[in-house]
């Protein structure tokens, strides 16, 4: 399958460069001593999922329903669902735990350790949970030291459902400098751990100490005390990753190919067929020091047009010009050419599509990968 004959807009993959992305977090988990639990979030695809996971089959992390039943029918058989549950979402997280799958999930209230207890009860299954911490106030979670957290474990120890404690240090995203990346990743781990040593204090058994996020997993300089790091979006990288140099252009791995299907010369813009439909409208870029609209242009070989970016989007249409500012020449791109646009959010540009065309050069052949959407 030639790259140039593919219907645009299409999600490419440059397999060197996502193999290249995986040796480098998880060669550092194993010089850290620590297990990686990938995040199959990103990718929601069994071939990548196979080629991030250290040991086959697992473990993962998934944030839906439908990849936790998808993973598991691919032979997974140790599911984190690290979104906070809901009793809705019980009954089918059961029913893969009566299939050999074990179960993981996220909660920090009563109410829902509650839910958990009674669907172990009502299906006879032994799903588990951890406790979630908010540790840099970016989202869901128990600040450590809340007098709820020692009251949810000894509920769920009392149940059989205690797995320990699990937290993702969000803030890290808008973390620039290596050093404050290194520091988020400490205070996670911080927080993590004297949570888990105070649960233990009181008598009752943590076996999971969980952190993760992209940037932290690749700056944390001491893990002493967590059992395993989660991160996903590492596989791809992204725009935002390389705003806070967590990577380079160079080794961001997806991108949507587009092609040129218009010039306004007036207004210094060059159509292509990709809108919001495909690059997603996430603007990850829009409060970091560079500011990449809708992504950054590409050929199709890689080589990034210098200053050339989406700068709006309608459904079907990207519109592509050169930042404010810019001293470049627009480079002459005429109708049919293929382009290729690297993704602010690598999770949201992949969604959008139901496959992945995969490529080992970017010039000839290529396979088709399938991924799953939905929830």
């Amino acid at each position: 399958m030639e790259l140039t004959a593919i219907r645009t807009p299409y999600l490419l993959l440059d397999r060197p460069r996502m193999l290249r992305n995986i040796d480098r977090l998880q060669a550092r988990m194993d010089a850290l001593g620590v297990t990686l639990r990938p995040h199959v979030k990103t990718a929601k695809s069994a071939p990548i999922a196979e080629l991030m996971c250290k040991q086959p089959l697992g473990p993962i992390t998934v944030s839906t329903i439908k990849e936790a039943e998808y993973f598991a029918d691919c032979g997974y058989r140790d599911i984190l669902y690290a979104v906070g549950i809901s009793p809705d979402k019980l009954e089918p997280l059961a029913a893969l735990m009566q299939q050999g799958v074990k179960v993981t999930v996220l909660l920090d209230s009563t109410a829902q350790a509650e839910a958990v207890l009674a669907a172990n009860q009502k299906w006879n299954t032994g799903i588990r949970a951890a406790i979630e911490l908010d540790c840099d106030g970016h989202r869901a979670g128990l600040v450590p030291g809340d007098s709820d957290i020692l009251v949810i474990a000894r509920q769920l120890h009392e149940g059989n459902a205690l797995a320990g404690v699990l937290l993702h240090a969000g803030g890290s995203y808008h973390c620039e400098t290596d050093a404050e990346k290194a520091a988020a990743a400490e205070v996670e781990r911080q927080a993590a751990v004297s949570t888990a040593e105070s649960i233990r204090a009181e008598g009752m058994q943590v076996s999971m100490v969980s952190v993760g996020s992209t940037p932290t997993a690749h700056y944390a300089e001491n893990l002493e005390g967590v059992t395993e790091v989660r991160a996903g979006v590492y596989v791809f990288q992204d725009l935002v990753m390389a705003g806070i140099h967590v990577c380079a252009l160079e080794d961001i791995a997806i991108g949507v190919v587009a092609t040129v299907i218009g010039h306004r010369p007036d207004k210094g813009w060059i159509l292509c067929d990709a809108g919001w439909m495909a690059l997603s409208r996430d603007r990850g870029t829009a409060k970091q020091a560079v500011d990449q609209g809708y992504g950054v242009v590409t050929a199709l070989d890689g080589e990034v047009y210098p200053d050339l970016i989406v700068a709006n989007t309608s459904q079907e249409h990207g519109v592509m010009m050169l930042r404010e500012g810019s001293e470049a020449a627009l480079p002459d791109l005429p109708i049919g050419t293929k382009i290729c646009v690297l993704p602010n959010h690598a999770c949201a540009t992949a969604s959008q599509f139901d496959e992945y065309v995969v490529s080992d050069d970017r010039h000839t052949q290529a396979t088709r990968w399938s991924r799953i959407n939905g929830w």
